[in-house]
């Protein structure tokens, strides 16, 4: 599958560099007019995260995510801040199909282990965000001691089938995605579905990740820039 992304911070869309907010793009101040332009060339999967949550820990985005909610067709994946029982469940009443669980899957374990246990693998879907092979935290603004491999060992243990894995030094550089770090967890961690996130410049990037198994892959700077479309996007996922 295809997720273009939207990541949102005050209402608008913006791409950030290396996950800094000090280095943010403003890619479009409708985001609802965005998803509704990804619907429109024949996509029916969408990325998104509150940038502004991910950093606080509430839901600051709220609003604009149930205006994209209620004018997508197709399935939304969410994250940024989703960090209690009450905002995870929030979220999915609000029609969110899949929630992004990030920092918390390493703060708070036993929360993921019982949303697992609630909502299933399908829904509840495990970001996992870092930089030489460690997970970092808090909408990337600590780095952790913790592999990416041991926490997707024990996430898996508890359920977990998808797994979102973002190179932070590859994300928004326009550089091409860490294939080799996806590779090596895919080789630890043989039943996890990884979704290849961070660096993707252009549908031969996309190709690469696909021939090498990796079928779920999140475009966002590429999309902005032009160095893809969505319309290529949809041939390849069609």
């Amino acid at each position: 599958m295809i997720f273009p992304a939207i990541d949102l911070r005050a209402g608008q869309s913006v791409r950030l560099y290396q996950g800094d907010f000090k280095q943010a793009t403003l890619i479009n101040p409708d985001p609802v007019a965005q998803a509704q332009q990804i619907n429109a060339a024949g996509l029916t999967h969408l990325h998104m995260v509150d940038l502004d949550g991910a950093k606080s820990g509430q839901p600051e985005n709220y609003a604009t995510i149930a205006a994209i909610r209620k004018a997508f067709k197709g399935t939304i994946e969410l994250g940024g801040g989703i960090r209690t029982y009450e905002l995870a469940t929030r979220y999915l009443k609000l029609g969110i199909d899949r929630l992004i669980l990030g920092s918390v899957a390493l703060t708070d374990p036993e929360l993921v282990k019982r949303l697992l246990a609630e909502f299933g693998g399908e829904r509840i879907v495990i970001g996992i965000d870092g930089t030489d092979g460690y997970v970092a935290i808090k909408g990337w603004l600590e780095q952790s001691q913790t592999k990416m491999s041991t926490l997707m060992k024990a996430m898996t243990a508890s359920g977990a089938r998808h797994f979102i894995v973002t190179d932070v030094a590859r994300d928004g550089t326009m550089q091409g995605p860490n294939l080799g770090l996806y590779e090596e967890l895919q080789a630890q961690v043989p039943t996890a579905n990884l979704i290849a996130s961070g660096g993707i410049r252009d549908l031969t990037d996309v190709q690469v990740l696909q021939a090498s198994g990796f079928k779920d892959v999140i475009i966002g700077k590429a999309l902005a820039q032009g160095g893809v479309t969505l319309a290529a996007l949809a041939e390849v996922e069609a």
